[in-house]
């Protein structure tokens, strides 16, 4: 009795390991969760107390579809500062939180029989878009830094949209201009829209981000998705963002107003505060994510694996072939080690040999989760 279209759709693998570690937590078992693509960290006090203030000054009705003027002139101004991104406030579309950006964008973008390339590993909520608006994910391999290999040798007649992340998820790796010089020049020669998710922009390590919506001729073929989950530690708040040319907006508004009907009244005037605010919480945190990114990886090469050193987001993408795969290693590592990891299988075709291990966990966490590697993987 369940639409067809949903059931192409698989449940969400993070989610689901992490139901499974509740359930042990919850019969006793000391479980280390590595699973969770989210900062542990509090969300800073001065954008908890905006979003206060702003309840008992009754911001809590209704606001606009696309979001308050205030907040999509702060994003418009943050994309010109950071990102040298020129848009205007009617090309934001405020959303609650980046995922539904996401949603929004591709349905907006893609028909039935479409082709979206995806980058293999890739976060998999990308397929599961696809997969609901109807057209099909192809998958490019990427190297072994993950990088990916000749996005233009998978381009057909049906190629609509190209989605990149960087910094990425399962891999932490961070294109460099050429890399997306090289997928401008795809897009502009075949006349394909690209989706860029830039939600842990500003989790990076020794590397520069670049938006590839800066980019000479991509104008008006790019769909910039962020957010303030990964950056202010504000998962729960659900607040993102989109810039996008006009026909865009207005496509992803009209799905936005008759569903979710808006962002959070309160949670949006919090998001004009961490934007205006001093920004040093930002640098705080990732002054922590990389001393937890030396620990993991210096842990893991003395334990014999083979890791490579991310440059952002917070994750590890580790090749476990020699140990049974992703999958067994998931599964081995949660029963018997009570540590909660991502099979790499959920993040594309090719990647099933790998886990994601998340090092948004305190430092103490990962040496534990070292020590129990160490006596439950050989």
């Amino acid at each position: 009795m369940t639409s067809s279209r949903l059931n192409l759709i698989e449940e969400s693998a993070t989610l689901a390991i992490a139901s499974l570690a509740s359930d042990l937590a919850r019969q006793g078992r000391d479980v280390i969760t590595l699973s969770l693509g989210e900062p542990d960290f509090a969300t800073p006090e001065y954008i908890c107390e905006s979003a206060v203030r702003a309840m008992r000054n009754g911001k809590t009705h209704y606001t606009p579809s696309a979001g308050i003027p205030e907040l999509k002139g702060a994003i418009a101004e943050k994309l010109r500062t950071d990102n040298d991104i020129d848009v205007t406030s009617d090309q934001i579309l405020v959303t609650p939180g980046a995922k539904q950006a996401v949603f929004e964008a591709t349905q907006a973008v893609l028909d039935e029989g479409d082709e979206a390339i995806l980058l293999d590993p890739s976060w998999l909520t990308y397929d599961a878009c696809i997969r609901y608006a109807g057209a099909r994910s192809v998958w490019v391999p990427a190297d072994r830094d993950f990088m990916p290999l000749d996005i233009g040798d998978y381009v057909t007649d049906r190629t609509k949209l190209i989605i990149v992340n960087s910094p990425g998820n399962p891999s932490g790796a961070v294109f460099g201009k050429k890399d997306l010089e090289n997928v401008a020049d795809i897009a502009i020669d075949y006349d394909i829209m690209v989706l860029s998710d830039e939600i842990y922009e500003k989790i990076i390590y020794d590397r520069r981000h670049f938006s590839i919506g800066s980019f000479d001729g991509m104008y008006d073929r790019v769909i910039t998705i962020n957010g303030f989950s990964k950056s202010y530690a504000m998962t729960g708040w659900r607040l993102g963002y989109m810039a996008a040319p006009d026909d865009i907006i207005k496509a992803a508004l009209k799905l936005q107003s008759h569903s979710v009907s808006h962002a959070t009244s309160f949670v949006q005037y919090a998001g004009i505060t961490a934007l205006s605010s001093d920004q040093r919480s930002i640098e705080s945190m990732v002054k922590e994510f990389r001393a937890r990114r030396d620990i993991l990886v210096d842990g893991l090469n003395s334990l014999g694996f083979d890791c490579k050193k991310p440059y952002g987001a917070f994750y590890v993408f580790l090749d476990v072939a020699d140990y049974g795969g992703g999958d067994a290693v998931a599964e081995h590592l949660l029963k018997d080690a009570y540590i909660a990891v991502t099979p790499g299988s959920a993040f594309g075709p090719g990647s099933g040999e790998f886990i994601r291990i998340s090092y948004s966990a305190p430092r103490d966490r990962i040496y534990d989760a070292l020590e129990r590697i160490k006596n439950t993987i050989d």
